[in-house]
């Protein structure tokens, strides 16, 4: 899988943002014009506006690739981390979250540009989240950010594509792929999203046929990134430009795509709470089966288990029942 010794099983790359919840009424809901249960990417000033009329109940590290390093790391791989915070409060709890996870975050702050990102969850006595994210200092992401020593020193860097919006960003995963591969190391990239695909669709084909060892992706984004609603021809394409392809269908299960051989392993159903952070441990858990050299097949329902602890509590962080070990 890679040459030479390994200092961290697995590196993960991607939108560095603190999760912020309070419990709120209905009617504030209404007061910021806000969708129960939807998501709304917001700027500074709606965002202070916001934390001035919540009480901050918990705060906790958050983020795609984030959520994979933890989980990872709680299932005893070596996991390191990268990813832009600012140099204020919420950066330090996300750093302080990482580093008491057991994970190496050696990424350095950014000073007097933007807030660290931050989504605010509020919680409406239904029991439904409705979200706003702001995203400042995480998509300030650039080359100069990439630990090379990290990169070289990690059998797999998993890569986050909601952080692939910005020309910077994209450059410095071209950067940390042509590091991990000169180092005889794999790439792992998550496409995280139709609409990240849709808005940088030219982009992402060149990046993913060029410089993915490994590919992550729901029914609906792959589709999207090989413009077709037929799935066996979208696999055959994946197939051509990629050495492993991984495939999550929900309750219909997941296929894994190594050449011309495909796996279909299914799933087991469980009482859903949230499906928070779901694809993210789906991930994780599926790397660490691969970083032990298990089975395709075995790699897929390590996945299937971890995403499947996710769904059943709130919020997309393993809680402290979780118990999902190699």
């Amino acid at each position: 899988m890679s040459s030479g010794l390994v200092k961290y099983d697995l590196l993960c790359v991607g939108n560095a943002i603190v999760d912020v919840l309070a419990s709120v009424r209905a009617e504030l809901l209404t007061e910021l014009g806000a969708t129960p249960g939807g998501m709304t990417l917001i700027d500074t000033s709606m965002m202070e506006r916001i934390e001035q009329k919540i009480t901050v109940e918990r705060v906790t590290g958050g983020g795609s690739t984030a959520n994979s390093a933890v989980v990872a790391a709680r299932m005893g791989l070596k996991t390191a981390y990268l990813g832009k915070v600012a140099s204020d409060k919420a950066g330090d709890d996300f750093t302080h979250d990482m580093q008491a996870q057991g994970i190496t975050y050696p990424s350095q702050p950014l000073q007097n540009v933007a807030p660290t990102a931050r989504c605010i969850v509020l919680v409406t006595p239904d029991g439904q989240r409705t979200m706003f994210t702001y995203l400042g200092a995480c998509v300030e992401f650039t080359v100069e950010d990439v630990v090379e020593d990290v990169v070289a020193d990690s059998a797999i860097t998993y890569l986050e594509g909601y952080l692939f919006d910005r020309p910077q960003a994209q450059e410095a995963f071209y950067h940390a792929a042509a590091l991990a591969h000169k180092a005889g190391r794999q790439v792992a990239l998550s496409l995280s999203d139709a609409f990240c695909i849709q808005r940088h669709h030219a982009a992402f084909r060149k990046f993913v046929a060029e410089s993915v060892d490994i590919l992550f992706a729901n029914e609906g984004e792959i589709l999207a990134l090989y413009e077709t609603d037929d799935l066996a021809k979208a696999l055959s394409q994946l197939s051509a430009e990629v050495a492993l392809g991984v495939v999550t269908r929900g309750e219909k299960g997941v296929v894994v795509q190594a050449g011309e051989a495909r796996h279909e392993v299914p799933t087991k159903a469980v009482k859903v709470v949230d499906t928070t952070g779901a694809g993210d441990a789906f991930a994780a858990g599926f790397l660490a089966g691969y970083c032990r050299q298990r089975s395709l097949v075995e790699c897929a329902q390590l996945g299937n288990k971890a995403a499947g602890d996710i769904i059943t509590h709130f919020g997309g962080r393993p809680d402290e029942s979780f118990s999902l070990k190699l």
